[in-house]
């Protein structure tokens, strides 16, 4: 189903950003996210997916039935203004949204603090720059535990 999956985001110049299949009430949710390397994923962009994943969903209902089970619901949405940044991904990331607002968040303190908000200045010798007022922070890329991006109004 992946690679289904990513066959069809990547016919419409789209990633899938993550996929999930859990138990919410009151039944199961395949929940798909899309992201865009150039630019905003927009609903029609989700629209499209949605529809022919469904489609062969449906058609491939009976090799999948075991592991979707009878009912489910299907959501496919962008990754969000407020999106993670993917550590497994390195500093590819934190490269691709520079001078974006992000908060970052370290398993320990790093100069004696561990949450982080600011303007994302590039990557360093292995550490995330983060810009707040004047302060630049540099916080070691191996000690961060999350991180997103920060809506700007």
């Amino acid at each position: 189903m992946r690679r289904h999956l990513d066959d069809v985001a990547q016919s419409h110049g789209l990633e899938v950003f993550d996929l999930s299949f859990r138990r919410e009430a009151p039944g199961w949710v395949l929940r798909v996210m899309l992201d865009r390397a150039t630019g905003e994923v927009g609903i029609e962009d989700c629209q499209r997916v949605s529809r022919e994943l469904s489609a062969w969903l449906d058609v491939e209902d009976e090799t999948l039935g075991p592991v979707l089970g009878d009912s489910y619901t299907l959501e496919v949405s962008s990754a969000g203004l407020d999106r993670p940044l993917r550590l497994e991904r390195g500093d590819q990331d934190f490269r691709r949204f520079e001078g974006r607002l992000a908060k970052v968040v370290t398993r320990e303190p790093v100069n004696g603090q561990s949450a982080f908000a600011g303007r994302l200045a590039g990557v360093e010798d292995g550490h995330v720059l983060m810009t707040e007022g004047r302060r630049t922070h540099k916080v070691p890329l191996d000690k961060i535990s999350r991180a997103r991006l920060d809506v700007e109004f």
